[in-house]
């Protein structure tokens, strides 16, 4: 098939990582992809953000940048006009965002399915946020968008029921959860080299990795270091974002600085590296509707994972088999479940072998996802 895949991401970031693993594996399958996407993307490298869009975020009222940003999707609807008259694809394969219409306008113009994957409730998500100043303009553009699609794919069933609840048919709903590259993540790594490089070989190292954001609860890693200073434990954070501010100066005034590393971005194809040398994999909090990226790559490289005990987590693990889940309420939950974790290494060893054995039984990889999607693709042009 000719598959137009089309997204408003200006970012290289997480959000990069899906798009970019499911246009690889649908070509794998031998479909040809034309991508449709905002300019100068391609040249950033990974971790950039788009710096343009935050300036105009910071000097511009709200009610204005939110305008401008529906009227992009008239200037992206030329681009989507232009590429299906030359290419003609047999259908439109969209990353949803919101304020974003052009691609079911170029549907209804050219007669083509269009499949939907929806990562977040984004209307809800802004407004709670940050705050949404054309709140009737957007919620219609995430209503138009989503009854407008032949099928939407939300990456989690609790974002599937959010979804529903806005009239969604639920026939033209299917839930695929993100994935992994196999190939990136199938080596087990020891983290040796990792270890040996930030000094680290005697340490018990507690790993994350993601857009350090203050929901994610890093904080509370930090205060359960505090109370077990005279341990070995040692938080490994491979990222960056708005959060690691704050968490420098929390370590400092629990004087635990030194057990705690920052190592920033790195390169994807890195990733690997340094979760191999974790002893164990923090979540320590999600938001409720997220498929994270980062649970797949723990699971993948065998490692015992803390997570909260939240619907959308236990679509993927279980409780004391695959994985520690604890109370997200209960502050000391986190805590007396990772002294568990630190004081065995059997369970540790025990947990991430099941968590490996659950990534593979339910085939939580892109390239399955790729194959999902062709069968959806397939039964809307039979239909046609």
């Amino acid at each position: 098939m000719k598959i137009l895949y089309h997204h408003r991401i200006a970012s290289k970031d997480g959000q990069y990582v899906h798009i970019e693993e499911l246009i690889r594996s649908l070509r794998l399958l031998g479909h040809e992809l034309i991508v449709v996407e905002p300019a100068q993307l391609t040249k950033k490298s990974f971790g950039k953000s788009s710096g343009t869009v935050q300036s105009l975020r910071s000097v511009l009222p709200g009610f204005v940048h939110e305008f401008i940003e529906f009227c992009y999707s008239f200037y992206d609807l030329f681009k989507l006009y232009s590429a299906i008259k030359k290419h003609k694809p047999d259908c439109i394969y969209e990353r949803y965002n919101i304020f974003f219409v052009s691609g079911i306008l170029a549907k209804k113009i050219f007669s083509l399915p269009l499949v939907l994957e929806i990562n977040a409730p984004l209307f809800s998500e802004r407004d709670k946020n940050h705050g949404i100043q054309l709140k009737g303009l957007a919620k219609w553009s995430e209503n138009y968008v989503w009854k407008n699609a032949d099928c939407v794919l939300p990456v989690t069933s609790v974002l599937a029921d959010m979804v529903l609840a806005q009239g969604v048919n639920p026939e033209q709903c299917q839930v695929i959860p993100n994935g992994i590259n196999a190939e990136i993540f199938s080596d087990r790594k020891d983290g040796k080299e990792i270890r040996e490089e930030f000094g680290l070989e005697n340490k018990l190292i507690l790993g994350f990795v993601g857009f350090v954001r203050s929901w994610h609860r890093l904080d509370r890693v930090l205060s359960a270091i505090g109370q077990n200073r005279d341990k070995n434990w040692h938080l490994l954070l491979i990222g960056d974002g708005p959060a690691r501010e704050a968490l420098e100066h929390q370590a400092a005034e629990l004087g635990i600085s030194e057990h705690v590393t920052f190592v920033g971005v790195v390169d994807r194809q890195e990733v690997a590296d340094y979760v191999g040398a974790f002893d164990i994999a923090l979540q320590p909090d999600v938001v409720e509707y997220a498929s994270p990226l980062k649970l797949f790559e723990y699971m993948m490289l065998s490692k015992a994972i803390l997570a909260p005990n939240r619907k959308n987590i236990l679509e993927i693990l279980s409780d004391g088999e695959d994985a520690l889940l604890f109370d997200p309420n209960d502050e000391g939950s986190f805590s007396s479940q990772l002294e568990r974790l630190c004081a065995s290494p059997e369970l540790r060893l025990t947990l991430g072998a099941a968590a490996r054995k659950t990534m593979e039984d339910k085939k939580l990889f892109w390239d399955e996802n790729a194959r999902k999607v062709t069968r959806i693709f397939e039964n809307l042009i039979s239909k046609k």
